[in-house]
């Protein structure tokens, strides 16, 4: 029998795997807005977005305005998707 794990990490996907579900597109504004709204919460593992082409997921566009959005948020963990080498090459 494994043990009870002492602690647990709550990532929240909301504004990347909820938000690219959603027929309306966010600015990077609202997106960051949210984001903060979350991390006001209490949450302060978020995943931001993802890099993947715009014309297959619009409601991803921007994610490098969101982050930059975000850059003084040092209490914050921002993942992203990147699901390929140019969605790694626009996250670098």
């Amino acid at each position: 029998m494994s043990a009870i794990p002492t602690d647990v990490t709550i990532v929240e996907v909301g504004p990347r795997d909820g938000l690219q579900n959603e027929a309306a597109i966010l600015s990077p504004k609202a997106r960051i807005e949210l984001i903060e709204a979350l991390a006001s919460a209490g949450l302060n593992t978020i995943e931001a977005g993802s890099f993947v082409s715009p014309a297959r997921v619009p409601q991803m566009a921007d994610t490098d305005q969101v982050l930059a959005g975000l850059a003084s948020r040092s209490d914050l963990r921002l993942p992203v998707l990147v699901p390929n080498a140019r969605g790694l090459a626009a996250a670098k």
